[in-house]
């Protein structure tokens, strides 16, 4: 069956969602993982949802800790996305071909690349008001990702990985980069506070104002789970301060924007910091570049990850090579700039 956009959508998913002959569904094309669509119902309210079939990597559960995050934060005036229920009020609907929930559609800009320090300040106060608004609350997640950021645990899957597939038709070119992985000497991390993160904070899940100036929301909250700040802000990092992107072998991080991104989330969240944990963002930031490294060099192996672009790269693999090599570049920026992010680090927190 179609809709109004010539978009083909299960019957059981059009009448779950009251979306009828007349709705209008526009697939939202930004993202790898969730199948995403606007939509304009005609009789319902509210009018205008995002429609989504979760990944399989993702269980229905998931909608759970969605709906229990987003109504403590909107207790706490902080802005998200909610789950639109079905016709029959549940949260999501399990269907034949995975799970669909609609959630509350949010007016505001999606950009992939920080074209300004004031960009990044807006994302970290975005980061710092979440943190802060979540930090009394405590929650059992129902679905939950375990070794996510492992980083041991990804390093040592990709030296099985080099192991295992010697006849890959790129490993020449592959085996160089997989060893000066292997090779890096990572910062110590001591051991931090367990909060509750957004788990996925790059730049694409930030929804700004038309100007840029300020962050309405963070989006795609699947990923919600227990974790260190350090990983949290070392994850949004190394998508924020690397304008080159995620993908470019000269991949860098830019200092002006690092600093910008901590000093508007210090103006928010400074004091919720422990020392340990200020002092640690410099290493999160290392070890996240680093751990992707690992994960994108394997996938290139193994030529598993769901989501390349055919257009620029004839394989998977070679797709997944330019974006490990990408990533190294970018943990050996941030190796050589230990010093400068460390001082960074000092200046936006001093006082708070």
């Amino acid at each position: 069956m179609t809709t109004g956009s010539d978009v083909a959508l299960p019957d059981e998913v059009r009448a779950a969602f009251a979306l009828d002959a007349e709705a209008r569904v526009t697939p939202i094309e930004i993202g790898l993982i969730n199948r995403t669509y606007r939509v304009e119902r005609t009789s319902a309210e509210p009018r205008l949802i995002v429609l989504q079939r979760l990944h399989p990597i993702f269980r229905g559960e998931v909608n759970r800790d969605f709906e229990a995050i987003t109504a403590h934060l909107a207790e706490k005036g902080v802005t998200t996305p909610r789950l639109v229920p079905t016709t029959t009020g549940a949260l999501w609907l399990d269907a034949a071909d995975g799970a669909w929930r609609a959630q509350t559609f949010l007016e505001g800009r999606v950009v992939s690349v920080v074209s300004t320090p004031e960009v990044a300040r807006a994302a970290g106060a975005a980061a710092g008001r979440f943190h802060v608004a979540v930090a009394d609350l405590q929650h059992t997640f129902h679905f939950t990702r375990p070794g996510a950021h492992d980083t041991p645990r990804h390093l040592a899957h990709l030296r099985a990985a080099l192991e295992a597939h010697a006849n890959h038709p790129q490993f020449a070119a592959i085996r160089p980069v997989a060893e000066r992985i292997l090779a890096h000497a990572l910062p110590t991390v001591p051991e931090l506070p367990v909060r509750i993160i957004h788990g996925d904070l790059k730049l694409t899940n930030v929804l700004f104002d038309e100007t840029l100036t300020r962050a309405v929301a963070l989006l795609d909250l699947d990923t919600l789970a227990h974790g260190t700040l350090a990983v949290e802000l070392g994850d949004a990092l190394r998508s924020w301060a690397n304008p080159a992107g995620e993908s470019a072998a000269h991949a860098r991080v830019d200092l002006a924007i690092v600093e910008a991104a901590l000093a508007g989330y210090a103006e928010c969240a400074g004091a919720l910091l422990t020392e340990d944990e200020r002092r640690a963002l410099p290493a999160g930031l290392e070890t996240i570049a680093l751990e992707l490294a690992s994960r994108f060099c394997a996938d290139a192996l193994e030529e598993r990850y769901f989501g390349w672009d055919a257009q620029r790269y004839a394989t998977r693999g070679e797709h997944n090579l330019a974006r490990a090599a990408a990533q190294l570049a970018l943990a050996e920026s941030v190796q050589a700039s230990r010093a400068e992010l460390a001082a960074i680090v000092e200046r936006v927190f001093a006082g708070r």
